[in-house]
């Protein structure tokens, strides 16, 4: 279960990942897209960061500013986020708002410098809410 797309050689189609994720992982990503092309001009590379595990997915950003990579898993979606610097001390007050499962990932983040990276599987709209509250 979730597992990623992870044959290098072969770049996915819109339709290959459409169907690698499924209906609802894919409405959740067009949701994404959406809210975040109202704050920001975001901009959408296809890539194979990182090495083999990490598999085909989106980088997204906003002019020359990285935003977050999703990851096209089986039936799901995760995205990668980086927070740190004096973002950190912003996040503790949008945690506040944000769900139990959204807060055990920053507690178990991959530390890096005062902040770190969170891998969050993103399986509903309100989880999809958290992850733009935390970009945002």
């Amino acid at each position: 279960m979730y597992e990623r797309m992870l044959n290098k050689l072969k770049k996915p189609s819109i339709t290959e990942i459409h169907e690698y994720i499924g209906e609802y992982s894919f409405l959740l990503l067009n949701n994404f897209e959406e809210t975040m092309n109202q704050c920001y001009d975001l901009k959408r590379e296809l890539r194979f960061p990182f090495g083999n595990n990490y598999g085909w997915g989106y980088k997204y950003s906003h002019k020359n500013k990285h935003l977050c990579y999703v990851f096209f898993e089986k039936d799901a979606i995760t995205f990668m986020l980086q927070i740190g610097g004096d973002l950190v001390q912003k996040l503790e007050k949008v945690l506040l708002e944000c769900l139990p499962k959204t807060k055990s990932y920053w507690e178990d983040r991959y530390p890096c410098g005062e902040g770190g990276w969170i891998h969050y599987r993103v399986l509903n709209g309100e989880e999809l809410n958290d992850v733009i509250r935390l970009l945002n």
